[in-house]
């Protein structure tokens, strides 16, 4: 049976990982990975991780199963940060951890497909693995144009993807620090979409994968309380692998929002069941990390300075850029400013990043997505004067 398979197109990331690794160039930059990147282009493990991880191997006694819910205090510990200190959500929510955010966004796709929704509304360019996703679930996918040509959000698209969706559909949006845009909407712009989820009963699918990286962890996660504030029910994904450094240890957590608080435990069932199915249950070492540092004052307080000086690093890389498109119009980057996270969008043509790659040792992916945080001190310079080159005239 299996020589009926044919070959898949390769993962185009991780050739250009590979395409990297083999230039001999001392002086190359690699824009494509999606990891956080110091100024020394390191990504190190987070100091209060360290920490936790040192309490976790004194005091763990066991590892034994745990069950498809995961480790439910670390579930718990995030909420606050999620949906408020104030959350007036109470019991209608319920959470559970998951194999790192791409898991929690297979669980709300999953979960919304056996409650019968058929299509998902997707603003493009997303996270290539969305796409992926809904493919595989057996979802439609439907998109509409997340950015306009200026670097802002295209409001107008959104709300009408929303106000025109049918009774079998769903909206899955990214609740901050866009991937791979860097656009975000603005706060009047989540009221707007607030509303017309309330209008129409649209059931929101909101992915959380950067919360701190990009504008603070209050401000991050404003337009999803706006949104779950004014919903009946919600699904909502959420990503420790970029704020709390754990990328290859999958961290990540899945909520449900109910329409009433009776309707938890049913709706809870079909999401254990499903993850059941998938991955019978989550990797344990990271969220009980992530519980334990939450739970210490301490602990959290250094995280939180490790989080601020990530993201005050990576706004001024953006500034940076946005000053050198003032210096050289034309480069395409004054819009970074105004954005957020580690990702952009830089609009080049196929033989410009192919120039910048073979002329320059500059590395990013073919749709013109960069990783902000792969510039730093002692290569910026050196990326703006190729990008010069490579878009004169």
């Amino acid at each position: 049976m299996l020589d009926k398979l044919s070959a898949q197109a390769p993962d185009a990331l991780l050739a250009l990982i590979k395409m990297h690794a083999a230039d001999p160039r001392e002086d190359k930059i690699d824009l494509g990975v999606g990891v956080y990147r110091t100024n020394e282009g390191g990504t190190p493990v987070f100091r209060a991780i360290k920490q936790a991880e040192q309490r976790l191997l004194d005091t763990q006694d066991s590892k034994s199963y745990l069950g498809p819910e995961g480790d439910s205090g670390f579930v718990k510990a995030l909420m606050p940060y999620i949906f408020g200190k104030d959350s007036t959500l109470g019991d209608r929510v319920e959470g559970m951890q998951t194999p790192g955010g791409t898991g929690a966004v297979r669980l709300a796709v999953s979960l919304a497909a056996k409650a019968g929704v058929k299509r998902i509304h997707l603003g493009m360019p997303s996270w290539p693995n969305h796409a992926q996703i809904l493919e595989d679930v057996g979802v439609e996918t439907v998109a509409f144009d997340h950015a306009k040509a200026d670097g802002t959000a295209d409001i107008d698209a959104v709300l009408g993807a929303i106000r025109g969706a049918g009774d079998a559909d769903a909206v899955l949006l990214h609740g901050c620090c866009h991937n791979p845009t860097g656009i975000d909407y603005t706060a009047e712009e989540w009221t707007a979409i607030a509303e017309a989820f309330a209008e129409t009963g649209v059931l929101p699918i909101l992915d959380i994968a950067y919360q701190g990286l990009g504008q603070g962890m209050e401000e991050d996660v404003e337009g999803v309380r706006t949104v779950l504030a004014k919903v009946p029910e919600a699904l909502v994904a959420y990503s420790c692998d970029k704020n709390f450094g754990l990328y290859r240890d999958r961290v990540g957590a899945f909520y449900m929002i109910a329409r009433e608080a009776d309707q938890v435990s049913a709706i809870a069932s079909n999401a254990n069941a499903l993850a059941r199915a998938n991955w019978s249950m989550p990797p344990d070492h990271g969220g009980a990390s992530v519980r334990i540092l939450l739970e210490d004052e301490g602990m959290t307080r250094v995280w939180l300075e490790e989080l601020d000086e990530m993201r005050t690093r990576m706004r001024r890389v953006r500034a940076r850029l946005a000053a050198a498109d003032n210096e050289a119009p034309g480069l395409g980057l004054a819009a970074l400013a105004d954005q957020n996270g580690l990702f952009a969008m830089l609009p080049l043509s196929k033989d410009q990043i192919a120039s910048l790659r073979e002329d320059h040792a500059i590395y990013m992916a073919g749709s013109g997505r960069i990783n902000v945080a792969g510039l730093h001190g002692g290569n910026t310079e050196k990326f703006i004067a190729a990008l010069s080159d490579v878009t004169k005239g």
